[in-house]
């Protein structure tokens, strides 16, 4: 599914990931692969991170949102790797643990309000 905005919640564990346009929506679950933890915390984020990126390599705008400090370490992973396709990356803030419904409301919400102030028409 090819949309124009998605939206990953992440901690060091997991990422929920959900593509969406106005009508749709679909969601993806990437776990991080790491078999050594450091303080209940994975230590490799290198293959987890790029799985991440792959996923949303083709959407034009995407939320980071979620605990901690892993969705900043994500931004700056993919600011370091890829610094042209990172620029999709349009905001990284805080939250809990939604549901995935929760999550693409959060988005839909957010990107509404996003589009009307950067004069952004959302594609059809």
């Amino acid at each position: 599914m090819t949309t124009f905005h998605a939206v990953v919640w992440l901690d060091h564990e997991a990422a929920h990931i959900a593509f969406f346009d106005r009508d749709h929506a679909q969601t993806q679950r990437i776990h991080s692969k790491s078999q050594h933890k450091h303080q209940g915390k994975s230590t490799d984020t290198n293959a987890f991170f790029a799985d991440i990126a792959s996923a949303v390599k083709k959407c034009h705008e995407v939320l980071v949102t979620g605990p901690g400090l892993t969705r900043q370490h994500f931004k700056d992973w993919y600011e370091k790797h890829d610094p042209v396709l990172s620029k999709v990356i349009v905001d990284s803030i805080a939250s809990d643990h939604p549901t995935d419904p929760q999550l693409v409301a959060m988005a839909r919400q957010y990107f509404k309000k996003f589009d009307a102030m950067a004069a952004n028409p959302p594609r059809a």
